[in-house]
């Protein structure tokens, strides 16, 4: 089988944390940061603050900005459901803008149709490893006086006009087993604003900055040394994995593109994509979509679909009152088709990917 995604850890990540283990100091310390301050400077940012996971990243963010009950935060409901409940763990209020057609990223007209007088923020999600238009976003931030928190999470190397995904605003990333780079579990939080960063630092450890004296109403979301061990040896290799991802993805829509019935994932002007997935659509609705999944898998190809269903219509948002029309949102939904192209995939392996889509696409 070839996976959709796969962890690369090698014999430098298994060293690091025995070294750790070895010390006897393995939660959070100076191997946190020490990964930090990688992170911030491989982002471009002044300051990075680890925690325990990418959805705590945007949760900690969000506070960070003083998002609170009866605000809301304009997002979109193309994600994983993490980009929304974050809002709620608030109190606020996710306001779901459409997508963009081509870029599966939110649509900045959209946005400003969704704008309120309690509009406080925005959540861009930087989909697949393609940073969304942060040139029209953040211009929409300065008008209306709004946060950005940017959902970097799929997005470890993205750029945009140069500039890193994660630096415009705020930025939180996922380290996740299966993206770009991994801690096992982990996120990060990117700023240049002091003050989200000493929020940061403090929400994530009880609401403290001394041991033991507690100034705001916290949690326990910190990074322990060993993922950071991990961390700091997997961001070393993350150009490299990229550079892997997004040659394999050129040569598969290379074989892919004349494919009848096949679109190939685009690339935004002034954009780097790092394919945290390759995703195609397929014409023919769901149906259509999950048939061919099911024909890749027999033939030892694996698939995912991300997002089958948007957020907005996932019963438990349904069942809150949530009642929007969101059409390209939804198409998407019925058409998208992960492939893989991490940097495991061989040449061999893509040469299959593309002649079984061709096969069964074409007959």
């Amino acid at each position: 089988m070839i996976p959709v995604a796969k962890p690369l850890i090698g014999e430098e990540e298994i060293n690091a944390i025995t070294e750790v283990m070895r010390s006897g100091n393995i939660a959070e310390g100076e191997g946190v940061k020490a990964f930090e301050t990688a992170f911030a400077g491989y982002i471009g940012t002044s300051y990075a603050v680890a925690v325990n996971s990418g959805t705590a990243a945007l949760h900690v963010a969000l506070l960070a900005h003083n998002i609170k009950e009866k605000d809301e935060v304009i997002t979109t409901p193309f994600t994983f459901i993490a980009s929304a409940n974050s809002v709620l763990f608030t109190g606020a209020r996710p306001v779901f803008a459409d997508i963009e057609e081509e870029s599966f990223n939110i649509d900045p007209e959209s946005i400003v149709e969704k704008i309120t007088a309690r509009t406080r923020a925005i959540i861009p999600v930087h989909l697949y490893g393609q940073a969304a238009d942060m040139k029209s976003i953040m211009k929409i931030a300065e008008d209306y006086n709004l946060a950005v928190i940017e959902d970097a999470c799929q997005a470890h190397g993205a750029t945009y006009g140069g500039k890193m995904a994660g630096s415009f605003g705020t930025g939180a990333f996922s380290f996740y087993p299966t993206k770009n780079m991994t801690t096992g579990e982990g996120g990060m939080i990117t700023t240049n604003d002091k003050n989200v960063a000493e929020r940061s630092r403090m929400i994530r450890s009880h609401g403290s900055k001394q041991r033991y004296y507690h100034e705001m109403l916290g949690f326990n979301l910190r990074m322990t040394d060993i993922a950071a061990a991990i961390g700091s040896v997997q961001l070393g290799k993350l150009e490299g994995f990229n550079e892997a991802r997004i040659k394999n993805a050129e040569y598969l829509s290379s074989r892919l593109s004349k494919i009848k019935g096949l679109r190939v994932p685009s690339v935004g002007e002034s954009r780097r994509h790092v394919f945290h997935q390759y995703t195609i659509r397929l014409k023919g609705g769901s149906a259509v979509r999950d048939n061919v999944a099911s024909l890749l898998n027999k033939r030892g190809i694996g698939t995912g679909i991300y997002y089958p269903l948007p957020v907005h219509r996932q019963p438990f948002y349904k069942k809150s009152g949530c009642n929007y029309s969101l059409p390209v949102s939804e198409r998407a939904a019925e058409e998208v088709l992960s492939l893989p192209v991490h940097p495991a995939v061989s040449r061999s392996d893509l040469d299959s990917i593309a002649g079984a889509l061709k096969e069964i696409l074409t007959g």
